[in-house]
């Protein structure tokens, strides 16, 4: 079995991940809420964020192949908590297109791609996920 990814324990409630193919390297912390320093992305905001890069790229791929540009869209990530268990009860999601005039067909295949984000599929279905996507024009 060949592996994605390692994450060491760094003590203080700190963790080093590293994609093994690549040798990124990024840290987490964990939130000041939960007795962390909150000096990076804790494990749940890395999955909120994982979200947002996973409904940009879906998007990119399809764009791509349909030939439309989506250069500079951006995402804008809200995690919200809840307890007993703790989890993130939900995410929302404002995507920002750029300033480009996009066909209503155009706006109906991009969204249908945002729509088919993996990440999106292997979340809880009692996470609730509020996505909107604002088109600049």
């Amino acid at each position: 079995m060949t592996f994605t990814s390692t994450a060491e324990y760094k003590g203080d409630l700190r963790t080093e991940a590293t994609h093994l193919r690549s040798n990124t390297v990024f840290v987490t912390d964990a939130p000041v809420d939960n007795n962390g320093k909150g000096e990076s992305f804790s494990p749940t905001d890395m999955v909120a964020t994982a979200l947002a890069s996973c409904m940009l790229t879906i998007m990119g791929i399809k764009a791509r192949d349909k030939k439309i540009d989506i250069k500079g869209a951006k995402a804008e990530v809200k995690k919200i908590m809840a307890s007993d268990p703790r989890r993130i009860s939900k995410i929302v999601i404002k995507l920002h297109m750029p300033n480009i005039p996009y066909t209503d067909k155009e706006k109906k295949i991009l969204e249908k791609a945002a729509d088919a984000c993996p990440v999106s599929r292997s979340l809880n279905a009692e996470l609730e996920q509020d996505i909107e996507i604002i088109w600049a024009i």
